[in-house]
Formats: structure tokens, C-alpha cells, sequence
């Protein structure tokens, strides 16, 4: 890049990337506790939302509850606790009018370059636009991109695929005027996404199957929380926000240890439940008791009963097998039995995308995250002032997001404080050496994180070299541990600067 182009370029001291759920909640809390930095947000789409302006398949909904999916400083006020998405795409969309932040984001900008100058002490990004390359410059760079490809999902190769004479549809891609009344349809899958549109497709279509390799373990809740709405009556909105929000994420966590300490007694409980909910319509044993233990993958949110209903009236059923082929009019599984269908949904997954597929270099050297460390599973050893936001997977995602956020802020302000410009994760020689490896997301055996591990930062077995994935003790390492903890280290320009000199 020439002169010009750099001259061109647009400053500001945090550039936010990403305007979903992470990216404008980031906002917020930028704005409220760093209020004299500025800040700017680049979306790569033309509208605030991400995931809950992308897909846009029958019944949408989050798989995990509003009380802690919402944000920690934005009571989630509606009805229903397991919301749908438009209700999600709404809440995020008022949050970002709220504190103004849509007037702050530039919309159809797509991050392809981002390059570290420890002599500015700046990042150059490269943005594409729909017709033009565009510039700008930051101090600090928090990724909230999320984690998988917005242009593909996963799609296995099915043999015999294009001869199919109906229509095949990726939830990622739903076509708005799809008709799918009075039709046969086959969702292959087994997912959270195959979990919600078996049920709400059944309502309209003649019947649904679907199709899947192994089954997953399934929890029922009622997308009405009683208990919340109460509180809610009696109290301030905002003090039965925060109770619920406590007895939720420690029932998440409770419930996620015991799956640690006695995986058998969680699958013998989660197998019961659904054996009362479907009676003897389904073989529980044969479709829903998956090979693995609980939360050794995702478990599957039914909110109402509504799959066990679909199953029960006889409008959707599942079978469990693998795929032989497709041919023209449905598709054959492995034991021979023939599903026809009109349409056949490819309910198969996300391809994950670390850092929105951007290309990361600091002071001209590529960065290969692969033989990086994270470090609080937010930064990455030897990368300056960029933080990555990635929530939990086994508990809501906006829980981390919010921690995340407000860890940023404790960082920026105690830069200022000091004088600082540059805040780098430094990994001894000798612990990156001798210190057990393992993936960045441990002891999770779905194949989406699986197929993306080996190119993700790794983490060790010591603090702050670890990515917990668990609420409390992030919560302590967060906002009870020392920014300036040794392992995080602060410099200013000027130092940084005669250092390349003298060593040079």
C-alpha cells in the first residue's frame, strides 16, 4: 500500500468487528466504561443482527434461555424465556438504538487484512466494500465476528445428491418462498437446527422425517418461565433480571459438572424424560441415546414439547441409520430402506471461520494461530491489543461475550491509566516447551469444533494459558484477577520503539 493509501485511512481507537449479539454488546459496554475512547463498528452485512438476521428457517429460536443469552446490563422483558428469532433479531436491534450505536457502524464492510505496526502502535485494516477497497486504522481491535462462514455451511458429498428432482435446501440458505405444505420433506441432521424444524414443519407439511447418522441427547423446558415472569411482577425488572439470571447459569453449570462427575446418572435422567414424553411412539434407545456422554457434545433444547408432540401425532418421525444414496425422488439409507420426499433439508452444520476468515500479519509476519497459545481464551500469544470474543458451548454464549467485554474495558482503561499502548500476551520460553497442549475448546467431540481445532490457538493446563468454558471461574479470572498479571505485558510506543532500534 502507497502513502496515499495510508493517509486515506480512517482512525479510531477501538474497531469493533462484527454488529451481532457479541459486536453490539461490546458496545455498549465500551461506551459505558471507557468513555472517552472512540470506537467504531464494521459489519460485513447490511443490517445490525448476525446470526438472528441470518437464518431465517421455520421456528428460529435460541437453544439456550433470554435471562442468560440476554445482556448482563439489558433486562430480557418478554414472555418467553426461549425466544424465537425475530424476538433476538428485536432485542438487538433496540439495544443497538438505545445506546446509539447503529450510527456508529459501518454496514457492507468486510475485514480481509488486519497488519500490526509496533512502531505506530496501530492496526491497518483492509475492508472490502460492494465497490471499493477501504482503510482504516485502530489502537485496539476487538473481534466479535463470531465463529462460522456466513457464505458456506457444511455439506457432506451424498452420492447420487443431483439427481435429486426435488428441492434441496441448507438451513443456512432458506429460500423465503419456499412452500412446503402438504409436502414430503426429509431433514438430515441431528442438531439443534434439525431439532427445530422437524416440529415446525410438521405443522404444515404432509409429513417429516428425519434422518440421522446418531442420535443427540434432548432436554425438555417450557419456553415460558413462570418463575421469571413472576418476579418480574413483583419486582423491579431489572432485580428479577439478575435472580433468574444467577439460579440459571448456576443450573448450567450445576448440571454441566454432573455430566463430568457421573455421566451415566445425566443420560439415565435425560433418557427418562423423554421416554415420558414420547410413550412407546419412538424407540428412546435406538434415537435418542447417542454413543457419547452428555455434553461430551451440545445437548438439544426441546422448549414445549414440541418435537415429542410431532413424533407423538404421528407428523414427523426419526430414523436412525447412515445414507447409501439419494436418487430422484428420496433417499435410500444403509439398511435399504427408501424415504421418499418433495424437499430434502441438509441440516448438516456449520463450517466454522476463525476471525471471520481474516488475514492477521504483526509487523509484516504472518500469524499462523496455529502455534499460538490463547491466553484467558480472549487473546493469542505475541499478538498486540486484539481480542477475539467467543462464548460458551456448553452454556449461553453471551455470558462470556459480556465478561469478555468488561475485561476489554479493564484493560483499555488501565493503559490509559499508565500510559501504555501496547498490551501483548507473552508465553515463557520454557513453559511453552514443557507445558501439556490442547485444543483451544477441550473435551468437545462435535464434529463442527473438531474440524476447526488444529488451526485455533492452543491452550495449556495453567492459568492465564487455559479457555475455562466455565462461568465461574472466568467470572473470577475476569473481573477478580490482576490486569498487569506478568503474563500480559504493557509497553508504550516509545519503548518498543528504541528496543527494534537497539536491536537492530
Amino acid at each position: 500500500m502507497n502513502n496515499n493509501s495510508l493517509g486515506a485511512a480512517l482512525h479510531t481507537d477501538v474497531m469493533i468487528v462484527g454488529a451481532g449479539l457479541s459486536g453490539i454488546g461490546a458496545a455498549v459496554h465500551l461506551q459505558t466504561n471507557c468513555p472517552d475512547r472512540d470506537y467504531m463498528l464494521i459489519e460485513r452485512r447490511d443490517a445490525i443482527g448476525g446470526t438472528w438476521d441470518l437464518f431465517k428457517y421455520p421456528g428460529i429460536r435460541s437453544d439456550s434461555d433470554m435471562h442468560t443469552l440476554g445482556y448482563n446490563f439489558k433486562p430480557w422483558r418478554a414472555k418467553k424465556a426461549i425466544a424465537d428469532g425475530p424476538a433476538i433479531w428485536d432485542y438487538v436491534n433496540e439495544t443497538a438504538d438505545e445506546y446509539g450505536i447503529r450510527e456508529r457502524t459501518q454496514f457492507g464492510h468486510k475485514l480481509i487484512d488486519a497488519s500490526w505496526s509496533s512502531e505506530s502502535a496501530t492496526w491497518l485494516l483492509t475492508v472490502e466494500t460492494s465497490d471499493e477497497t477501504r482503510y482504516f486504522t485502530c489502537n485496539f481491535l476487538l473481534m466479535c465476528a463470531g465463529y462460522y462462514n456466513y457464505d458456506v455451511g457444511h455439506q457432506p458429498a451424498f452420492e447420487g445428491r443431483d439427481s435429486f428432482q426435488g428441492q434441496w435446501i441448507h438451513p443456512q440458505f432458506w429460500p423465503d418462498d419456499l412452500d412446503y405444505a402438504g409436502k414430503r420433506v426429509v431433514v438430515i441432521g441431528s442438531g439443534a437446527t434439525a431439532m427445530t424444524l422437524v416440529p415446525n414443519m410438521a405443522l404444515e407439511a404432509e409429513k417429516v422425517t428425519m434422518v440421522q447418522r446418531s442420535p443427540t441427547y434432548v432436554i425438555s423446558r417450557p419456553s415460558v418461565d413462570k418463575f421469571a415472569n413472576f418476579l418480574r411482577y413483583i419486582m423491579p425488572a431489572s432485580w428479577a433480571y439478575g435472580l433468574v439470571r444467577f439460579k440459571n447459569t448456576l443450573w448450567q453449570q450445576i448440571i454441566y459438572n454432573k455430566t463430568r462427575t457421573n455421566p451415566d446418572l445425566v443420560a439415565q435422567t435425560l433418557l427418562e424424560e423423554v421416554e415420558k414424553a414420547v410413550g412407546d411412539v419412538v424407540d428412546v434407545k435406538k434415537h435418542f441415546t447417542p454413543s457419547y456422554n452428555p455434553w461430551d457434545q451440545r445437548l438439544c433444547l426441546v422448549p414445549d414439547d414440541d418435537l415429542f408432540t410431532a413424533l407423538r401425532t404421528g407428523k414427523a418421525e426419526v430414523v436412525t441409520d447412515t445414507i447409501s444414496h439419494i436418487d430422484a425422488t428420496g433417499l435410500v439409507t444403509g439398511s435399504g430402506e427408501r424415504i421418499e420426499a418433495d424437499i430434502i433439508v441438509s441440516a448438516t452444520g456449520i463450517e466454522l471461520l476463525n476471525l471471520g476468515g481474516a488475514e492477521f500479519s504483526v509487523d509484516s509476519k504472518p500469524v499462523n494461530f496455529a502455534d499460538e497459545w490463547t491466553y484467558k481464551g480472549v487473546m493469542c500469544s505475541n499478538i498486540p491489543n486484539m481480542v477475539q470474543t467467543f462464548g460458551y458451548i456448553n452454556a449461553s454464549w453471551t455470558l462470556r461475550a459480556d465478561l469478555t467485554a468488561e475485561w476489554v474495558c479493564r484493560v483499555l482503561n488501565h493503559m490509559d491509566e499508565f500510559g501504555y499502548d501496547q498490551a501483548t500476551p507473552r508465553i515463557p520460553d520454557l513453559l511453552a516447551k514443557t507445558m501439556e497442549k490442547r485444543f483451544w475448546i477441550h473435551d468437545f467431540s462435535a464434529g463442527y469444533m473438531q474440524r476447526m481445532m488444529p488451526k485455533l490457538p492452543r491452550q495449556g493446563t495453567q492459568m492465564p494459558w487455559v479457555n475455562p468454558q466455565d462461568f465461574r471461574k472466568d467470572k473470577k479470572m475476569f473481573r477478580n484477577s490482576a490486569v498487569a498479571d506478568g503474563a500480559l505485558i504493557f509497553t508504550d510506543r516509545s519503548a518498543k520503539v528504541a528496543s527494534v532500534k537497539q536491536a537492530s
